[in-house]
């Protein structure tokens, strides 16, 4: 049989409304099963995200199941009386493609949308397997050019005969994406399977792929997924086994902007008077200033010499030979590392001081414990906690510099002469939020600003992948004091990251709990099961290609299947996830409950070694 021709045998029903893209069909009085066999092969019957056609002589137009109902059905929600004849199924379906099929050279001519409608009593014929086949074919084959290949396969069409589905990277990380999908899903497995897949690629069909790809890890997930081929960054380890498991991270407190800084030393939950959020910037500001060798430091002590040009005592003066302008035009939230003490010294001797004749003394007991004890008391906690130590270690000449921070997540890493580690993964398992939320937050604003600063031929060679597991808790759809300043950098990087070459990947499986703002732009969905109501509805406002009654069938795919659409999709598919070996999934298998209970559980010393870490 030669494809796309009139079969009659594959006839299921005719169309009786055409409302825009959306046609409701009334299924033929002997379709009386799911099922239809055609040349020994059985093809299911009005499978909710099943592919159709109806035919204009060479033209075709093809649309998804999205609906299947009784049209007595119709009646009741009506109000109307039910007659003994309203015994028809009627199938709701969505167009959104058409294709001329050229019999010279057996070849589909695909193109997205609607311009020729279909009319009443026309018919609607299922889509053959090898149909299907070349209809994904099509679809992919006018997502690249020659040169180079950004189509990378990483799941099979379901009821396509095993077809493989293939992501174009370009548009689908250009243009932002998310991942959905509830807990046990595989939503973890969907992500390491298209980055493994990346991996695999050889987009000029000689060289493998050697991506930037950054992901931020709450859970510990992905290190033993990627082996060899990524870097792994442990912010804080509680147990101290696993420390061969990643390297300690290089991440300090001076990359934060301004407001980072004071949100993490005095936050939102605490009482912030506007005074106290400008001891923090000025002090911040003389701090830097003091690091760029513009001012001279700050006393170490009480009973120094007071201003004699009628400022306060803790206004920046510029060194000799520095212009006041200098001074004026300083920005504080460029990425300058300055000194913690340097800091503390500011606020203890400047800011708390007071003019006493021709020297500085210190301001009164309670108007030093109303404005700057708090501060003084969370910086000596803060500098204190082990768990960010990697945050809080004081600037000296032997620390990091800013381009040696960069290297962790955007320079080129070798193993050896043959292995190369692309993707970089930032392990925050076990820091607390109100430290997880600025950490986050740093690292997406730092590689914005990284690319801000890029000329448009560095981007090209350049682009980086940032991929957010969890991402509810870094972009939450409510205000939540830990992740405000995730939430801004995150936010920035979907409106405008596009641009810098800068993609975003949002992995969550909360989708209803994601800022709105930030998960409408991405362009490319792959959403796998979701049982929760709640996150079905958010997912429907957002789904492009009017697709959006697709998410009725969200509840009952199986395991690793998903749906796939948007700009980096042929275009909208129910696909299944490849498969991959153990040592290549995310280490996020749930407990087995019969497993752990049929044995005797945790001995005495096993208990006595737990406490010991917990207190340790």
């Amino acid at each position: 049989m030669v494809n796309f021709e009139l079969v009659p045998d594959l006839k299921i029903g005719n169309i009786v409304e055409v409302a825009g893209t959306t046609i409701r069909v009334e299924l033929s009085g002997d379709v009386t099963e799911l099922t239809r066999s055609h040349q020994g092969r059985v093809y299911p019957i009005g499978q909710i995200g099943s592919i159709v056609k109806v035919h204009f002589g060479r033209r075709l137009v093809f649309g998804f199941v999205t609906l299947l109902r009784m049209r007595s059905e119709e009646l009741i929600e009506k109000g109307q009386p039910i007659p003994p004849e309203a015994d028809q199924r009627v199938m709701e379906i969505e167009l959104f493609a058409e294709g001329v099929w050229q019999g010279a050279n057996s070849t589909l001519k695909f193109t997205r949308g609607v311009s020729t409608y279909p009319l009443p009593r026309q018919g609607v014929y299922l889509l053959t397997r090898d149909e299907s086949v070349d209809l994904y074919k099509s679809a992919e084959g006018q997502l690249h050019d020659d040169k180079i290949d950004p189509l990378v396969p990483f799941a099979t069409y379901v009821g396509a005969d095993s077809a493989r589905c293939r992501a174009n990277i370009d548009k689908m990380f250009g243009m932002h994406c998310a991942v959905l999908g509830s807990t046990g899903s595989g939503k973890s497995g969907a992500v390491a399977a298209l980055l493994h897949s990346v991996l695999e690629h050889k987009p000029n069909s000689k060289d493998l792929c050697r991506p930037r790809i950054i992901i931020i890890d709450p859970h510990g997930e992905y290190g033993q997924a990627f082996g060899d081929r990524a870097v792994v960054y442990r912010a804080y380890d509680p147990i101290g086994h696993e420390q061969a498991q990643g390297e300690p991270i290089q991440f300090p407190y001076w990359l934060m902007s301004a407001d980072e800084f004071r949100s993490l030393t005095i936050g939102k939950t605490e009482f912030e008077a506007t005074s106290q959020n400008n001891v923090i910037y000025k002090a911040l500001t003389y701090a830097r200033l003091v690091a760029a060798g513009l001012v001279e430091p700050s006393p170490t002590n009480y009973g120094g010499a007071a201003p004699e040009d009628g400022g306060n005592p803790d206004d920046p003066r510029p060194k000799a030979g520095v212009e006041a302008q200098t001074i004026i035009e300083f920005d504080r939230d460029k990425p300058r590392p300055f000194s913690l003490d340097e800091l503390i010294n500011h606020i203890t001797y400047l800011q708390g001081a007071r003019i006493q004749g021709n020297v500085l003394g210190r301001v009164t007991e309670s108007d030093f414990t109303k404005n700057f004890k708090s501060i003084l008391d969370k910086l000596a906690v803060l500098r204190r906690d082990p768990r960010i130590n990697f945050l809080m270690t004081n600037w000296d000449e032997n620390s990091p510099t800013l381009s040696q921070v960069l290297s962790q997540f955007v320079n080129e890493i070798q193993a050896d002469d043959d292995s190369k580690k692309d993707i970089r993964i930032l392990d925050i398992s076990g820091l607390p939020n109100e430290v997880a939320g600025p950490l986050a937050g740093m690292l997406a604003r730092l590689l914005f600003q990284y690319k801000l600063y890029q000329t448009l031929d560095e981007r090209k060679k350049d682009p980086i992948l940032l991929v957010c597991e969890e991402a509810h808790r870094y972009v939450p759809d409510r205000g939540e004091a830990e992740y405000a300043t995730a939430q801004a950098a995150v936010r920035r990087i979907a409106r405008e990251g596009r641009k810098y070459g800068l993609g975003l990947m949002l992995v969550s499986q909360r989708p209803a709990d994601v800022e709105s703002t930030v998960i409408s732009q991405c362009g490319t969905w792959l959403v796998l099961r979701l049982t929760n109501q709640a996150d079905q509805q958010h997912v429907a406002r957002f789904l492009p290609d009017g697709l959006s009654g697709m998410t009725k069938a969200l509840p009952n795919l199986a395991q690793q299947e998903a749906i796939f659409v948007g700009e980096g999709a042929s275009l909208p598919a129910r696909i299944r996830i490849r498969n991959l070996t153990d040592d290549k999934l995310p280490r996020s298998q749930s407990a087995k409950f019969a497993e752990g209970w049929s044995g005797s559980g945790l001995s005495n010393a096993d208990l006595e070694g737990v406490a010991a870490r917990m207190t340790s």
